[in-house]
């Protein structure tokens, strides 16, 4: 096991800068996780033993809960994890490890307990009958993967091996009736917003809740995103906005023919390039000059370009960025978000330019690249940096916090492993 230490804190963490925050995260992660692999070999040894028996405990779960001060439950967990990482002793001798490359990973401190379970998920569910090499080779190819990948990553991954070696059949899905009637009033309030309220039939209302309950749902903390923070009323109202994009994207849809939003800017060119300044959005309201050029990915836009003084100075024809065509080849190709770790599909996706059109990125498929929303807005605000790799596909450099050496990441959950 490599030997970690716990770095000093400063005395005020206020006082520190955001780059010594997150190194201090990440390290205390690693001595978390290195700390938690060397525990599961006590555990294991405990279990092996029988050293329970010393103390009254007729189990070793059951002995850990009462040290732990934790549920039996959460203990059975972590002895059924240690006994998986490490080797048992029995009358006839040492059994070998069930999982060794993902013992040797955790002992490194690159995983953790939700790698580790997605890890053995995967394991007990191959077949008695496949040969031995072809379980380790799958082993080594998933915990090679969680060192630098999330437990979905993991799972998609592990679904990919098992339909090699235990091929299963799809499950058949059911229609949906339509709704019967509705009610829905919109006004718009002095403030600029919009009032929304309505009555629903029961089973409308039923499925509108569980639209915005599963588009509204808490996004996960993975190993490249943050948590959460936001409201149920909030989260639901991303979920409603989210839901428009998606009626507004498609091609039968009266009005808009696809087109994902119709957007007049007016706007200063410098602003619009720099991202620094305000723009004003159909006339009724601002936006920042960064958001306006995050809308430009991906939608219709009619920009107004005003002098200094405020004079128009040229107002410019409606310009369709991403074509049907090059859009249904961005399906294809990504798959969906191309954000390493996120599964949200095509249809939840915009195209984002990798080089912004206004600073003259040409409208291609080696410079486009589908992001969610969510992610759309972080590669535009935070210091991750997209790259179109030599083979075509689209590979995410991380911030230096995360990966000090900076080396580039894929979303593998939309395609098979090789």
């Amino acid at each position: 096991m490599p030997e970690t230490t716990i770095p000093e804190l400063p005395q005020e963490l206020w006082r520190a800068g955001k780059l010594e925050l997150a190194h201090g995260v990440t390290h205390l992660l690693e001595v978390i996780r290195v700390a938690s692999a060397g525990l599961g070999k006590y555990l294991a040894e405990v279990e092996s033993r029988g050293a329970e028996d010393l103390f009254g405990y007729g189990s070793a779960s059951r002995w850990f809960a009462d040290v732990a001060r934790i549920t039996r439950g959460d203990a059975q967990d972590v002895v059924n994890r240690a006994l998986a990482l490490n080797p048992a002793r029995e009358p006839s001798g040492e059994v070998a490890t069930f999982a060794p490359a993902t013992a040797a990973a955790a002992e490194d401190g690159a995983l953790g307990d939700q790698h580790i379970d997605a890890i053995l998920d995967v394991l007990r569910k191959i077949p008695d009958d496949v040969p031995t090499e072809e379980r380790d080779g799958a082993e080594k190819i998933l915990a090679d993967l969680a060192r630098a990948a999330g437990p979905k990553e993991i799972t998609k991954a592990g679904n990919d091996l098992l339909a090699h070696l235990d091929p299963d059949g799809n499950e058949p899905k059911d229609p949906e009736p339509a709704p019967p009637r509705r009610e829905v009033f919109v006004e718009r309030r002095k403030d600029g917003f919009w009032k929304l309220s309505g009555l629903l039939d029961p089973e409308t209302g039923a499925r509108t809740a569980a639209a915005l309950d599963a588009y509204g749902a808490r996004r996960p903390v993975d190993d490249f995103g943050q948590a959460d923070h936001r409201t149920m009323p909030q989260r639901r109202g991303d979920a409603w906005a989210e839901l428009l994009d998606l009626a507004i994207a498609c091609p039968d849809q009266p009005g808009t023919s696809g087109y994902r939003t119709l957007v007049h800017v007016t706007i200063g060119l410098d602003e619009l390039k720099t991202g620094a300044g305000k723009a004003c959005l159909d006339f009724v309201g601002t936006i920042t000059a960064r958001e306006a050029r995050l809308a430009a990915c991906d939608c219709l836009m009619i920009p107004v370009v005003l002098s200094a003084a405020g004079e128009p100075l040229d107002v410019g024809r409606m310009k369709r960025f991403v074509t049907p065509g090059q859009r249904r080849a961005l399906n294809i190709r990504d798959g969906g978000c191309a954000f390493p770790g996120c599964h949200r599909a095509p249809k939840h996706c915009h195209a984002h330019h990798i080089r912004h059109w206004a600073d003259g990125g040409p409208t291609d498929l080696r410079n486009l690249v589908l992001l969610c929303g969510f992610h759309h807005r972080l590669v535009h605000h935070d210091d991750w940096q997209v790259r179109m790799a030599p083979d075509g596909i689209p590979e995410f450099v991380p911030p230096q916090y995360l990966d000090p050496l900076r080396h580039p990441r894929r979303n593998i959950l939309h395609r098979a492993v090789a």
